[in-house]
């Protein structure tokens, strides 16, 4: 895309203040592999002795980089590491030129930042099905190996066409922890987001981390939704450098869900053409599953979307999103409310409701559903955004 977007109405203040984490170094670089005049490409070189975790996307048209990344994560180990991230080409759908593409840039980085081919990573995102003109990125990692990036440089140069650079961190013990994140489109993650990179300074196995960030992928990423489009590219990682020492791993995992949970809901509230973030809650199902996919069915339907976006509290197309799911529902035990107004209860609208109650809640930024299926204590929670003309506008032209 071209053309700069407005800030979306939902973004945060500004880009929040971040940790360091010993041992990481970050470097940015103008790559024009798309863009110009822009960052369009971050390296993140890891010390001696770090942990490298990953959750990527399960697409069966993976990008070539999506391959990459299960190669160098099946590998596991320890040691120096690197992950290269590239904005406005995909180097998805590209054939053997894409994986060509992928070998070309983890030798280079490999030579610029003096770590093993075999522990390189690789990300891009963008246009689909172009070939990745890697020689741009090639010519840059001199720059990028020299590193001195701050966070929202970082931030900034994985974005395609998010409105605001995505970050959140925190502190456990005296270990740091602190992510970036990019995503705004093509957002119903089936493992993690578009892209997203945390890193700290904890000193945790590489089994472990692993393991919690599976854990929190399914409670984070995995609970957002956009347009129910899931992304060749999605790629969700996870690096500890060791250098603070070991951690109590509860607090670290609960610090971690914090962080996930931060950035997935900044990608929602930048959902392309996204004017309202959307809560849809499911309690009272007989497994945490029929909860999920009748949250999902709610979150992704165009009808319920399109009515938020309208102020409109059509609670009948909730009714419709219920039915859909493939959940089990009961008619006559379901209860639906808009924010804390009662709206459906018993099969039934519920006596004391009136509209403009409801209407009035639609009007807020922020919007929530809350549906009571009334079969068990079974819930789960899916976020979401409204569907604009505003989404139309930029993906009608996103290549142009």
């Amino acid at each position: 895309m071209g053309k700069a977007l407005p800030r979306s109405p939902l973004a945060p203040a500004g880009f929040p203040e971040l940790p360091e984490v010993r041992g990481l170094e970050l470097g940015v670089a103008e790559a024009g592999t798309r863009y110009r005049g822009r960052l369009d490409a971050m390296l993140a070189v890891l010390p001696e002795g770090s942990a490298v975790a990953g959750v990527l996307t399960r697409s069966a048209t993976a990008s070539s980089d999506v391959l990459g990344c299960r190669e160098v994560l099946a590998r596991g180990g320890t040691g120096r590491a690197a992950i290269l991230v590239s904005a406005g080409n995909a180097n998805a759908f590209t054939g053997k030129a894409g994986d060509g593409s992928v070998a070309a840039i983890r030798t280079g980085v490999a030579g610029a930042a003096g770590v093993p081919e075999a522990r390189v990573l690789t990300s891009a995102t963008g246009v689909i099905g172009e070939p990745l003109p890697h020689d741009r990125i090639l010519a840059v990692l001199d720059r990028l190996a020299a590193g001195g990036a701050s966070w929202e440089d970082a931030a900034n140069a994985i974005r395609t066409t998010d409105t605001f650079p995505k970050g959140a961190g925190g502190r456990v013990g005296g270990a740091a922890l602190a992510g970036i994140a990019k995503g705004s489109g093509m957002i119903a993650p089936d493992m993690a987001t578009m892209l997203a990179y945390v890193f700290t300074d904890a000193a945790i196995r590489a089994d472990r981390l692993q393991a919690m960030l599976a854990r929190q992928a399914a409670r984070t990423f995995n609970r957002i939704t956009v347009d129910s489009d899931t992304s060749t590219s999605d790629t969700l990682l996870l690096a500890a450098t060791g250098m603070a020492g070991p951690v109590d791993e509860a607090a670290f995992e609960e610090a971690l869900h914090g962080v996930l949970l931060d950035l997935a809901h900044q990608i929602v509230r930048d959902g392309e053409g996204a004017t309202k973030f959307v809560t849809v809650r499911v309690t009272g199902a007989e497994t945490e599953g029929d909860a999920e996919r009748v949250a999902r069915a709610i979150a992704d339907s165009p009808l319920v979307k399109t009515a938020i976006a309208g102020e409109d509290p059509n609670w009948g197309r909730v009714v419709m999103a219920v039915g859909k799911s493939g959940a089990r529902a009961d008619r006559d035990r379901l209860a639906i409310r808009f924010g804390d107004v009662l709206v459906a209860s018993d099969g039934w609208v519920h006596p004391g409701y009136r509209e403009e109650d409801a209407a009035a809640h639609m009007k807020g930024r922020e919007v929530t559903i809350h549906v009571n299926l009334g079969l068990g204590r079974a819930e789960a929670t899916v976020w979401t955004c409204d569907l604009t003309h505003g989404y139309i506008d930029i993906n009608a032209d996103y290549r142009s």
